[in-house]
């Protein structure tokens, strides 16, 4: 099967499943994509009744046109059959799936996402989007992101994979450490990769300065846990004026030095061959897609 369709992911605003007042309000936000949460954002007495106001929301495809995530509780858990029942609808681009340790789970997810895809009649297959918040999980990053064709980039959770075993969430050397290791590991698949969430909302500065650094590293986007994150993510994660207009000169001096037959050369001031020319041209096809000025 083909790849499901990997749409640019800024932000994506958490919208816990139990909490239905927010759902419409969520879609009228900047946030690229909704993230609704099945799993940790609701108690167990409550995962039948928030799977079902989930549903009615989904089918009623209103949305705001943002591309839909659902976080559906572990496979192996009692609940994740019946919330891929629930969720696998037309308006759902993807699965966010949790806990996942090794590269036959998510097969297996795959497997009965494609059930509930036919019991439900959707044509377009959904994508699967893997978190990373076990240290085993850490270790077979690179085998959970080429599991399946459905995979469609990774995602770090931080608390999961440090505070139960007393890795300090603030350490600039642990997180970079995991930054890199998934993102080379997505790479390796040719997905992208999103930061985790950021707890303290009072900590605008330290939410950015978190996003400043995953982007550095080439993450696609990071999770907002509150509306007032979603403008910094957006702003992080989308390239600059100065870098679209860089881009747009190695392009087209590379294509006057390739037709030449000059494998290497200069912009300013800086050797540029064949891996720059492919970053400039991702940088390029990433504005176009956000709509942003300087990419014709």
């Amino acid at each position: 099967m083909d790849r499901p369709p990997i749409p640019p992911m800024r932000s994506k605003l958490f919208v816990p499943a139990s909490r239905e007042e927010l759902f419409a309000k969520a879609a009228t936000s900047a946030a690229d994509a909704l993230s609704f949460d099945l799993e940790d954002a609701v108690a167990p007495a409550r995962k039948e009744s928030a799977r079902a106001a989930l549903a009615a929301f989904l089918r009623g495809g209103d949305a705001g046109g943002k591309a839909v995530l659902v976080r559906v509780n572990a496979a192996g858990t009692p609940w994740f059959e019946a919330d891929l029942a629930a969720v696998a609808l037309p308006a759902t681009g993807m699965i966010n799936l949790p806990m996942a340790e090794d590269a036959e789970t998510v097969i297996r997810a795959a497997a009965a996402l494609e059930r509930a895809e036919r019991a439900n009649g959707v044509a377009a297959p959904i994508g699967i989007l893997v978190n990373v918040e076990t240290p085993r999980a850490l270790r077979l990053a690179h085998a959970l992101a080429a599991a399946h064709p459905r995979v469609t980039g990774l995602q770090i959770g931080y608390a999961d994979l440090l505070e139960p075993h007393g890795v300090d969430r603030s350490n600039p050397a642990a997180l970079d450490h995991i930054r890199v290791a998934v993102r080379l590991a997505a790479a390796e698949a040719n997905l992208p990769a999103y930061d985790g969430a950021f707890a303290r909302v009072d900590r605008p500065d330290l939410y950015r300065e978190e996003a400043e650094a995953a982007r550095r590293l080439g993450y696609a986007g990071k999770s907002c846990i509150h509306p007032t994150q979603i403008e910094a993510a957006n702003r992080v994660f989308q390239p600059s004026p100065a870098e679209i207009a860089r881009a747009r000169r190695v392009v087209d001096v590379a294509r006057v030095r390739l037709a030449e037959g000059t494998g290497a050369f200069t912009v300013d001031g800086a050797m540029v061959d064949g891996p720059f020319i492919a970053g400039a041209e991702a940088v390029l096809a990433l504005a176009r897609r956000l709509g942003l000025p300087g990419t014709a």
